[in-house]
């Protein structure tokens, strides 16, 4: 069966009654390049242990195990369950988890099911949870790349550069943890139900220590989120209003000795410079 295949698709999904969830983001790739050069760009072989999330009806899941030694799926639709055991029959190296993958502690996961492999995370996420479950590869600190498509605006901000509109808190925050890069594009004609947005296909390669060094890591989060909370107000007047607790004019002591103007924003800032920002409020 051609799982990209759209007239197979709506048969296959008739035949077993399945009807899409809007509030699970639920759009299936019907263009077989794209599953290939996401297989392909991941750098996938068969040491290489994936972990996927929103499988669909198994497009991309079928792609990754013709290319990596084992994939482990996470579906929150059970009724999706008729159609995988279908599609997936076959492939030894493929399984299905229902379940959340939000809910699911992601470390044990992987130790489980890809142990002896190298585990990194490949994914047409659900848009409506594209953010969360980033994060949550993320931090679960046992991937060692992480390629997704995501919506292309959602991919813009996770790759922006300093001082670009795109530019906010997340862009720190992922470029905290991993370096980023937009692969490629992906129109709304590739999936069904198509989607009112383009999507954009993302790789982020994990860092083995974050990029910069701060005295605190908790306080250099507090810090850029600070920044970016009111970003029409300059650094100094975000900054006092996310730590009320400190002298304003201090704040702007710490600002303008690592070098910035005063009235400098802070959409401006690099993730080196919040580091230093971060170190110099750490002083106050």
């Amino acid at each position: 069966m051609e799982l990209c295949d759209i007239n197979q698709i709506k048969a296959l999904l008739d035949r077993h009654g399945f009807r899409f969830s809007k509030s699970m983001g639920q759009n299936f790739l019907v263009a077989p390049w794209v599953p290939e050069q996401i297989a392909a760009m991941a750098g996938l072989d068969e040491n290489t242990g994936v972990l996927e999330v929103g499988p669909g009806i198994g497009c991309l899941t079928a792609q990754l195990a013709r290319s990596a030694g084992r994939v482990v799926s996470v579906e929150l639709d059970k009724a999706l369950r008729p159609v995988l055991a279908e599609t997936l029959a076959g492939l030894d190296n493929a399984e299905i988890v229902f379940g959340d993958v939000l809910k699911l502690n992601i470390p044990e996961l992987v130790a489980e099911k890809l142990a002896g492999l190298r585990p990194v995370v490949c994914a047409n996420l659900p848009y409506n949870i594209t953010s969360p479950v980033i994060s949550a590869f993320l931090e679960a600190g046992c991937f060692k790349s992480i390629t997704v498509m995501v919506q292309r605006e959602v991919a813009r901000r996770i790759c922006a550069s300093a001082g670009s509109a795109d530019y906010g808190a997340f862009t720190v925050y992922v470029d905290w943890f991993a370096s980023s890069e937009i692969l490629f594009d992906v129109s709304p004609d590739c999936f069904i139900p198509q989607p009112k947005v383009v999507s954009s296909v993302i790789k982020l390669d994990m860092r083995n220590t974050p990029p910069v060094e701060v005295c605190d890591e908790k306080l250099f989060f507090r810090v850029v989120r600070a920044a970016f909370a009111q970003r029409r107000k300059t650094l100094s007047n975000a900054l006092s209003s996310g730590f009320p607790e400190l002298d304003k004019q201090r704040l702007v002591g710490a600002i303008v000795s690592c070098g910035f103007d005063e009235r400098v924003r802070g959409e401006t800032l690099s993730t080196a410079d919040f580091a230093a920002l971060t170190n110099a409020v750490a002083a106050l």
